[in-house]
């Protein structure tokens, strides 16, 4: 019976406090007698615990220790690097500004000058079959010289609708049936339409040139906003690549605008 309740008592959560409390306890029974100490417990002759603390609590102690982080380790730690936001921030504006151009170069394609050129029928839409398709979807067209296109239809059925399409272009063609193709004659321009036509290209050069200047101002607005986080002189070059990037842009517009007046007047 005496063994029994031993057991439970070193079973139970205070047994450990009682022990340590306790400078020597001894319990005698017929069978055994216990001898513990704040730091030794005899079972019998044989068996010897440290009762200090169980290997558990300590385990456990030294694992919440190593998890504390100290003033010095909190001190010495690494800040993490503002992110590089250069290559984003240009990416994006370079995009908007060749998309811009691309539009610049498919709408100058739209305006007749006195030469012909393949892609001045690009812009227009064909009904057929109940279905609108672009021009060059339909047909093949090239050049048969300085003043003649030739329009080709890959489905000699759909010649009709090719014709009566080119004929209700702003283009002022007349093509001709020739054999299964049509044939367009480019026809000089007169004074007033090359003035029409150059007012046209300046007004185009202008829009573009605002489409490239608000991409630049979404690049600086962007730089701006990251402008806290990055250094002074980080912010200075990214702000001062993207302006040669407009420049870049704006230069590849005007070229175009200036070879595609030249293409008018000289027609």
């Amino acid at each position: 019976m005496m063994a029994m309740l031993v057991r439970r008592a070193l079973s139970s959560r205070n047994a450990i406090g009682f022990l340590r409390r306790s400078s020597v306890v001894v319990v005698q029974s017929r069978d055994f007698s216990i001898i513990s100490s704040p730091n030794l417990m005899m079972v019998g002759r044989d068996l010897q615990f440290d009762m200090s603390m169980p290997d558990f609590l300590r385990d456990t102690r030294r694992g919440f220790a190593k998890g504390k982080k100290s003033k010095d380790d909190s001190a010495s730690g690494m800040v993490d690097a503002a992110p590089d936001i250069g290559p984003t921030v240009k990416a994006a504006a370079s995009s908007q500004m060749e998309a811009a151009i691309d539009a610049l170069s498919r709408d100058l394609t739209k305006l007749r000058t006195g030469r012909a050129a393949p892609g001045m029928l690009d812009h227009i839409v064909v009904e057929t079959g109940g279905v609108k398709m672009p021009l060059n979807h339909l047909a093949l067209v090239s050049v048969l010289d300085p003043k003649t296109l030739s329009v080709n239809p890959y489905d000699p059925d759909t010649v009709k609708e090719l014709e009566k399409a080119i004929v209700a272009s702003p283009l002022g063609l007349n093509p001709k049936l020739d054999g299964q193709r049509l044939v367009a004659s480019i026809p000089a321009l007169t004074k007033e339409h090359t003035q029409a036509m150059c007012k046209i290209v300046t007004k185009s050069s202008e829009v573009v040139k605002q489409s490239i200047r608000r991409a630049r101002q979404k690049a600086l607005d962007t730089i701006k906003k990251a402008g806290s986080s990055l250094p002074k002189d980080e912010v200075k070059r990214l702000e001062k690549e993207v302006d040669e990037l407009t420049k870049k842009f704006v230069k590849s517009a005007e070229d175009m605008c200036k070879s595609k007046e030249k293409e008018i007047t000289e027609a």
